[in-house]
């Protein structure tokens, strides 16, 4: 797998969509596709997240590729349908798509309402099976598009108070898998990658006990994961390098997760 620093223009002439890019994991893996050469539609939900945008959006022109934006809120039904357009107006194809934008819920069962349930499914399932939906009938017609969900060790792990959230990780990976079935003859691979705990802002969210507890039993140096460590699995899935691996939930977590 080449640097992050300067990996190859594997990637150029391609579009990518990253849902959820403004911050974390999401921009991690726009500015890493941006340095194999791919432009790269970024959407975001919240205004707060703007001039994070404007400046991941700087950082990627700087590198020599392209970038774009469109603020909408992925939980609106017709949001997938109107961010496939923009990016065909904007760039005029689309080959790769990251369903990254996610959320967490920490809640006992007992607490857990019909409107947490909805917030949490409709964000982390249906928008990425909707996003996909909206997305197909423009990856290439001669095969090579790359769909990429970013799931959790969640999906695989069970987290006590986590239960809809790792339901909602559970529920993605199915949908990878039955996805890839179903597209794989027409030459597009689905794959979904699963990160253990990652510095970020997320992390933030989540009980200090247990962070503390997966560092300790993370095997590759017993620490967090770095954004990198994340982008950079998800950029080699994007290239034409792994065009036989599909169906796959590819652990990126330093051994926490082992399958």
């Amino acid at each position: 797998m080449s640097s992050s620093s300067e990996p190859p223009k594997s990637l150029s002439g391609k579009v990518a969509i990253v849902t959820g890019g403004s911050r974390g994991i999401g921009a991690g893996i726009a500015l890493d596709l941006a340095k194999r050469g791919a432009k790269i539609m970024i959407t975001y939900t919240s205004a707060s997240s703007a001039p994070a945008v404007e400046n991941l959006i700087y950082q990627i022109t700087s590198l020599g590729s392209s970038a774009s934006s469109i603020a909408l809120d992925l939980r609106d039904p017709s949001a997938p349908s109107q961010i496939a357009a923009a990016t065909m107006h904007q760039f005029g194809r689309i080959d790769i798509l990251i369903n990254n934008a996610g959320t967490e819920l920490t809640k006992p069962i007992s607490s857990v309402t019909l409107s947490d349930y909805a917030s949490v499914m409709d964000l982390n399932v249906r928008a990425a099976y909707l996003m996909i939906q909206s997305v197909l009938p423009h990856l290439p017609s001669s095969g090579g598009g790359r769909v990429i969900n970013i799931s959790s060790v969640g999906a695989r792990c069970g987290f006590a108070n986590f239960s809809v959230y790792c339901a909602s990780k559970g529920a993605l990976e199915g949908l990878t898998r039955s996805l890839a079935a179903e597209l794989g003859p027409a030459g597009h691979t689905v794959n979904a990658v699963e990160p253990g705990p990652v510095e970020s802002d997320m992390m933030d969210n989540l009980p200090r006990e247990l962070i503390e507890l997966q560092k300790k039993m993370t095997p590759v140096g017993n620490r967090f994961g770095r954004v990198g460590d994340v982008a950079e699995v998800v950029g080699w899935i994007a290239e034409e390098g792994s065009r036989w691996v599909s169906g796959q939930c590819i652990s990126a977590s330093g051994g926490y997760l082992m399958t």
